[in-house]
Parts: C-alpha cells; structure tokens; sequence
C-alpha cells in the first residue's frame, strides 16, 4: 500500500524509515528539531543482519564505501592480557561478511544521499514538534524517530516509559593514528574500548564513573596497557564527547499506536487502556522507531542496527499490506511482532553485560570470561 507519512527525527532510524516508505511508494515527509543534523565521529558497528537491511533500502554500497571490517578483538585485562576473543569470526563465519564499522557522519551521509536521490522527500530542519495530533492529522502515519527524549512517544504512549540514567559516565573521541590492539579492556568498575572506524583512525570510548574532567580521565587509565595512556595524551580533549548513559525505562507494552483514542494520558496505567477522553479519533497512527522505542546502553555497539532493524521490519510491513487504514493497521501490528521482544531483548542484554564490566568483583568476572568460547 501507499499513503502520506511524517518522520519525526533525522537520525539513523528516522532517514532508514523515510527511505524504506520512499520506496514503497509513500509521499514521506522529515522533520528534526535541531538545525543540523549531528555529526559527530563515534563510529557503528552494523551487524551483517543490518547490512543486509541496508541492502534492502538501497544504501549498502555506500555503507560499504566508508566501512571497515571488524575483526581480531579481544578482551583484555589492565595489564594487556587477552582473556577472551570477541566472537566476531564466528559472526562472519554464520553470516558469509564481517561486522562493519563505520562513523556516524559517513553513515549518515549514504542515508542522506540515499533520501536525496528521490528528489521529492522534504527534509525539514529546526522544525520541533509540539503537537503530535495536529500533526497527524491528514497523514496516515507518524513515525516517532525522535529518540530517548521522544515527543511522539510521550503525546501518545505517555510518560510511564522515560529516559533513565545508569550512574555512568562515558568518554567517546577519535585518535588519527591506528592502535595495535582492538577490543575492550576491562578493568575495576571502567572500562576502554579500541576500534578501527577508518583507515589510519581509532574509534575509542571509556567510562569512569569518578572522572569529571579530561585530566582525571587520562590520570585513571595512565597505568593500563598501550596504546590506551598515549591515544588519550595524544588526542585533543575539546574533541572529546562526554555523555550520562541512559536507557529508557520501563520497556513500553508496545512500538505501535494504532487509534488516537486510546493513547493514554500522562498519569494514565498503561499505552493498552483507553484513556477517559482521547484526543481527535482522525488522528493518523502513529510508529515508534530507534531509540524512541528501546533506547539502550551502547554496551552491545548494537543501538545503530537496532534502529535500522526497525525502519526494514516496519517499510516491509507497510510495502505488503493492502490499502486503506485496516491495511495500516495491521502492518504497524506486525511490525510490533517482529521488532518488539527482539530489539527489548537486546536493551536488556546490553544493560546486563554493562553491570557486568562495569563491576568491581574483577575476579569472578575476569574467571567467568575466560570459560567463554573464543
């Protein structure tokens, strides 16, 4: 089927989604709050599995152009020592192509390009949203793309299910040389981790919930193995990129929104229940996609590709339903089956491994990591 669609958000999820409706035929809008799209240089691990979606939507050539592949990691202790290999050859093994890494502003450029080529999707910056059902009005979705801090999640699934912060602070930069090691290192409640994102540049992060400036930073980790103490001497700190990791909880009841009437209100017990007196019943459906649906630590490297995930599961959904609001409908309802328990189950894991490394019984995890299949 084919209808008018709005995306609220121009991240990842946000361009993915407008590029899958594009294809299948709906006149998609794009609307971002800020008024350039953000570019710094973390880099993304995209999975084979997201690849494969990109592929679907036309842009894995371009991923690929700027990609580089991700193999050889290690866990590591302080010290340097590997205790357990990444099962990054046993995911190239499976799926017959590596996990890629590429930066954000690469990919974000191949999104872009791939939105531009149509030539008719208006790509709206400096447009915040303040009232999601007069905005749905006259469409026949909205899509909610507009991350943790979501307008559409809230107008419409209410705010049970918000940002949370998980007591740490992470530390992400770029360093322009290579490092000879890849991987994480992990140590007593922090941890380091080393990636390629191009060639001749390392991706790095770090969290240290006791650092509050770049110098207690380096003064934390002066002690542990190379290259970590020289790629934070060495890289400029006013590049540094210093965030409070947050998750969104609880995990909502569902992604979908498919009657206005029933969104609840702020105090209201659950997205399930209708609330005492809905807004405007013509209000168009509305889709919650990427960190507006399952905002997570970024433990796992797998936020990007969770995104990405969503806007194919739910442009395939919509490309195969019949026409008309029941065709809608029921490919939002599908959708939620696909991408739902998946995308909540990596959330959960990603939060788990983060107390997991983040611990300081470095023993009994140190021990448990090693019994790990290489």
């Amino acid at each position: 089927m084919t209808g008018t669609a709005t995306v609220v958000g121009a991240g990842i999820g946000g361009l993915a989604t407008a590029i899958g409706l594009r294809r299948a035929g709906w006149s998609v809008t794009v609307l971002e709050r800020r008024t350039e799209l953000e570019r710094y240089g973390a880099a993304f691990g995209i999975h084979p599995t997201a690849q494969s979606a990109l592929d679907r939507l036309g842009v894995g050539d371009a991923l690929r152009d700027h990609a580089v592949p991700y193999r050889d990691a290690h866990i590591r202790t302080p010290d340097g020592t590997p205790i357990a290999r990444l099962p990054l050859e046993r995911i190239e093994r499976k799926a017959g192509r590596p996990e890629l890494l590429i930066s954000r502003p690469y990919l974000l450029d191949a999104l872009l390009a791939g939105l531009e080529a149509f030539g008719d999707v208006p790509l709206k910056l400096g447009e915040r949203v303040t009232d999601v059902d007069a905005l749905a009005a006259g469409q026949d979705l909205v899509i909610g793309a507009d991350g943790i801090r979501s307008a559409v999640r809230t107008a419409r699934f209410g705010d049970r299910s918000g940002p949370r912060e998980v007591g740490t602070v992470a530390w992400i930069g770029i360093a322009d040389f290579p490092s000879p090691v890849h991987g994480e290192t992990w140590g007593s409640g922090r941890f380091f981790g080393l990636t390629p994102v191009e060639p001749g540049r390392t991706n790095w992060y770090a969290t240290a919930p006791e650092a509050t400036t770049a110098e207690e930073l380096r003064g934390l980790f002066a002690g542990w193995h190379d290259p970590i103490p020289r790629i934070l001497d060495a890289t400029d700190p006013e590049a540094w990129i210093r965030y409070e990791m947050r998750h969104l909880y609880p995990a909502l009841p569902t992604f979908v929104s498919v009657d206005a009437r029933h969104a609840p209100s702020a105090a209201g017990p659950s997205a399930a229940g209708p609330s005492a007196a809905g807004p405007d019943s013509s209000a168009a459906p509305v889709a919650l996609v990427g960190d507006a649906a399952h905002a997570m630590t970024p433990n796992l490297g797998q936020g990007a590709c969770t995104a990405i995930l969503d806007a194919d599961a739910l442009t395939r959904a919509l490309a195969a339903a019949p026409p008309g609001p029941a065709g809608v409908v029921g490919a939002l309802r599908a959708y939620d089956r696909e991408r739902r328990r998946s995308a909540q189950r990596t959330a959960f894991a990603s939060r788990t491994l983060h107390r997991f490394m983040s611990t300081e019984r470095t023993r009994l995890r140190d021990g448990a990591v090693r019994l790990l299949p290489g």
